[in-house]
């Protein structure tokens, strides 16, 4: 029992550290635990580490909105979320971002519980008939974010382009060698797509963000329950099908609103958007002991341990949630501190970081792809279209695959 207390405790700790420092991913830190598995089962157990991998995959996906909020920098599952948090940022209300988000989040862990039940005891007798229909459904996806955009022919230009790199980089993903063996190529795709250009654009810009205060939140809670199941099914898609991500959940949450992005109401698509990524830490768990399938790093990892009950690890990721929302709604407090920090300087910091990890985790490959996609990622500013088309790096290689067509 002290083994599985102290790993949630971890868990938590190191939840807390991968979603609030820029380009670390949960999955990252999941593949450090790995490599360190045998000292660490020593210490926790078996139980208690992993126990300690569902607890820190869930608290990341709370408290990854700080960055996405006050820094614009996304985690690969954030990087819609982006505009719309940052937005409320400028104006004064991040404060306000994070707690929407954490709501979210929150409201995405209750609602999928359900689902979770659906998914292990009903599903697994269908999968075969679910598989072959996933290209479809992200071909249809991307058909509408193009054909409802305000410039179609640049937004497909931008989905092409972007789809390409996403195939070339997954292709010879096995060239990303750091460190620490071999790095997750999607770090240095999505930070070069939409991390670096936005802090590029910030280096450049002379707007201030407001003065942080808070003062209630400015959406109800029906509209927070509305779009929090909404991103708990979008959640549910990515977390069983193969190849989906939270940031495929976030684009097809987008459909139909990629003409007005922008001026989308930011409460509603952040509360939307947390769901279904937490939905979809759960919903994968629920995946790999209903049908032994890996949708993550982090699962990857915990599928080389000996798996405990999984009512432990439901009942861990629950703990994790509530642990996630305080943490998150804690540091959100602590914002005015933040915002006196000169921005450009932190820019600055940011972008060495990123460009840091990504030789320390990915090597010279992965600066290839980082250089490649911040050029890509920098296309759709110039030409004043919604960045939401760079998904097409992930969106296009999933259909490519569910549909037979490339294998990687």
């Amino acid at each position: 029992m002290f083994g599985v207390v102290a790993g949630l405790f971890a868990g938590v700790i190191f939840g807390t550290i991968s979603g609030s420092v820029p380009g670390i991913h949960s999955n990252t830190v999941a593949g450090v635990l790995a490599a360190l598995s045998v000292p660490l089962i020593v210490v926790f157990g078996v139980e208690g580490v992993c126990v300690m991998i569902v607890s820190m995959m869930i608290v990341h996906t709370f408290v990854d909105i700080l960055p996405s909020t006050f820094l614009g920098v996304p985690d690969p599952d954030t990087v819609l979320s982006v505009l719309p948090a940052h937005n409320l940022c400028l104006l004064g209300n991040g404060q306000e971002a994070v707690r929407v988000s954490a709501l979210g989040s929150l409201w995405g862990f209750m609602l999928c519980l359900p689902l979770f039940v659906l998914f292990v005891f009903v599903l697994p007798s269908v999968q075969e008939y679910v598989d072959w229909g996933i290209g479809l459904v992200i071909l249809l996806a991307a058909g509408l974010l193009i054909v409802f955009s305000k410039a179609p022919v640049w937004s497909f230009a931008v989905f092409l382009v972007s789809g390409l790199l996403g195939v070339y980089a997954m292709r010879f993903s096995y060239f990303s060698f750091g460190v620490f063996g071999i790095g997750e190529v999607l770090l240095p795709l999505l930070t070069g797509l939409f991390g670096i250009p936005v802090l590029i654009t910030s280096m450049r810009s002379l707007v201030k963000p407001a003065d942080q205060s808070f003062t209630g939140l400015m959406i109800s809670q029906k509209t927070i329950l509305k779009n929090g199941f909404k991103g708990a099914i979008a959640g549910a898609i990515v977390g069983w099908f193969p190849g989906f991500s939270s940031g495929t959940a976030n684009a097809l949450l987008a459909v139909r609103r990629s003409s007005d992005f922008e001026k989308m109401d930011p409460r509603e698509y952040l509360v939307s958007t947390s769901a279904a990524n937490t939905a979809n830490a759960v919903l994968g768990l629920a995946a790999l002991y209903a049908i032994g399938r890996m949708r993550s790093g982090a699962m990857v990892t915990l599928a080389s341990f000996e798996l405990p009950s999984i009512y432990l690890l439901v009942l861990a990721a629950g703990v994790a949630a509530l642990a996630g929302y305080c943490v998150t709604v804690g540091a959100s407090k602590f914002s005015r501190v933040f915002m006196n920090i000169n921005q450009g300087v932190l820019a600055r910091v940011v972008l060495i970081f990123l460009v840091s990890i990504t030789v320390i985790f990915c090597g010279p490959f992965g600066v290839l792809i980082l250089i490649l996609s911040t050029l890509v990622g920098l296309i759709p500013g110039m030409i004043n279209i919604p960045r939401i088309f760079c998904m097409g790096a992930i969106m296009l290689p999933v259909m490519l695959f569910t549909l037979g067509i490339l294998n990687f």
